[in-house]
């Protein structure tokens, strides 16, 4: 078993190392570069388009509906937990390359988005299937022949994967730690709670699990948003401080006391990617079920995922905590965190500071309702690996499956599973940056061709 965990600490290691940051930002970078920072300039054009009624096209959800699913899968814990860890390990310079992520992660999204619906196809359930496993074998033949299956293969054999750890199980688990502190609940409760509750959304399918994200996921980003500006504004002369911080730290790395790359930069881009989950193609699964024919019109409303996880959720964690006095930074240049706080409860603590009487709830239900909504996200993601690999028969199998490991989830004791699924949701990205570079000049000249058709050029 020892030597087990080794190796999946090894494949974490190089998951999340330096050179799958220098690939997933490089990837970022290139799609920025190759579609003029399409992200930026497309933003209130996202908006618009994201809440349009005219819904042209086949699919199984609206627009609004496939980025609320993708999203839920996307603002969780990575949200509360990981930016303070992020702070914690890396120092607050993390946040900038949290930032620096999401910038050329939106770009990334919109990529994905695009291919996800010009190669997304109709299974025998008459739904629609899309995401990297499609355009990574269909994309790649279309373009360079032969047989690229393996790689999309490759890809949803790690999502699969990845999806019973980072997708359930961890969730769960978050969930019911949550519930035991806030109000004492056991996790065996708890996790009953979470198994019926998950059964009631998944059994109906996409269009469910839509209808639930299409609500939840607006609701609680708005309370957390509101939550955290209001300790923002109670503490605005700390504001100013708090960015200087971020600024100072982030091409220093005294403050941590270690190397640049090992601290500031690869705690804020692992930490960013794992919120956002850019370059990592899940998000596009969820994209591919969008009644939208247009693939440019649903890259650029995919565009928003990142800025509003992590350029909005993530930094309204990170300024409370800054702003709560419970991260300094000495004389000499050192950082210090109040009684070595880090994860959820550094969170929780400069909320219930700032807030007392109730802040530590705004994070505990956060939390709660955060994890929930990736539990439901990432079973259709793991859901189309599979059907992918496997066919939409062995899906009926995985639905109770996953239902099952809701409560094994609450209730067991999780460092391997966190790190065999942390370990195969960063090798997600390989296959699918692979497919994304290859890709480009397809993204690049569709982009430009809708832009010119917009502006009347052709």
């Amino acid at each position: 078993m020892e030597s087990f965990s080794n190796l999946i600490a090894a494949i974490g290691s190089f998951a999340w190392g330096p050179i799958m940051i220098v690939f997933l930002v490089g990837t970022g970078l290139v799609l920025t570069l190759g579609t003029r920072v399409v992200q930026f300039r497309k933003l209130s054009y996202a908006f618009k388009l994201l809440f349009s009624k005219e819904h042209a096209g086949e699919g199984d959800i609206t627009p609004f509906q496939a980025l609320m699913t993708s999203l839920a899968a996307t603002i969780g814990t990575g949200n509360i937990a990981g930016v303070a860890t992020a702070i914690a390990v890396g120092g607050p310079g993390a946040i900038f390359w949290m930032w620096v992520t999401a910038a050329v992660g939106g770009a990334t999204k919109f990529g994905e988005a695009l291919l996800a619906i010009k190669y997304r196809i109709t299974n025998e359930k008459g739904e629609k299937s899309g995401g990297p496993m499609y355009y990574a074998s269909m994309g790649m033949e279309d373009k360079y022949g032969g047989n690229w299956k393996w790689l999309g293969w490759a890809f949803a054999f790690f999502g699969f994967i990845a999806s019973f750890g980072i997708g359930n199980m961890v969730q769960s688990n978050s969930v019911a730690a949550s519930l035991s502190t806030s109000m004492g609940l056991s996790p065996k409760i708890s996790g009953i709670i979470i198994m019926v509750a998950t059964g009631l959304v998944i059994v109906g399918g996409i269009k469910s699990i839509a209808n639930v994200t299409d609500k939840i996921v607006p609701a609680m980003a708005v309370i957390y948003v509101i939550g955290s500006l209001i300790v923002l504004f109670s503490n605005a002369s700390m504001i100013p401080t708090a960015f200087g911080m971020i600024f100072s730290n982030a091409f220093n790395a005294t403050a941590v006391g270690g190397g640049f790359i090992g601290t500031v930069v690869r705690m804020g881009v692992a930490r960013g990617v794992f919120s956002n989950e850019a370059g990592l193609g899940s998000a596009p699964i969820a994209h591919a079920a969008s009644k939208n024919n247009d693939p440019v019109r649903q890259g650029i409303i995919g565009s928003l995922g990142s800025f509003l996880d992590t350029l909005i959720v993530c930094t309204m964690t990170a300024l409370v905590i800054l702003v709560s006095g419970l991260v300094t930074i000495g004389s000499d240049g050192l950082m210090t965190v109040k009684d070595g706080l880090t994860g959820a409860a550094l969170t929780t603590t400069a909320f219930s500071e700032a807030l007392p009487g109730f802040g530590a709830y705004i994070v505990s239900f956060g939390l709660i309702f955060f994890a929930f909504s990736t539990i439901i996200g990432w079973y259709y993601y793991g859901s189309k690996c599979l059907e992918f690999i496997a066919g939409v028969k062995a899906v009926e199998i995985y639905k109770w499956v996953w239902i099952a490991l809701c409560f094994v989830g609450a209730t067991t004791s999780l460092d391997i599973v966190w790190n065999l699924s942390d370990a195969f949701n960063g090798l997600m990205a390989i296959p699918n940056l692979i497919a994304l570079l290859a890709l480009s000049p397809i993204i690049f000249k569709m982009t430009k061709d809708y832009e010119n058709k917009l502006n009347g050029k052709s």
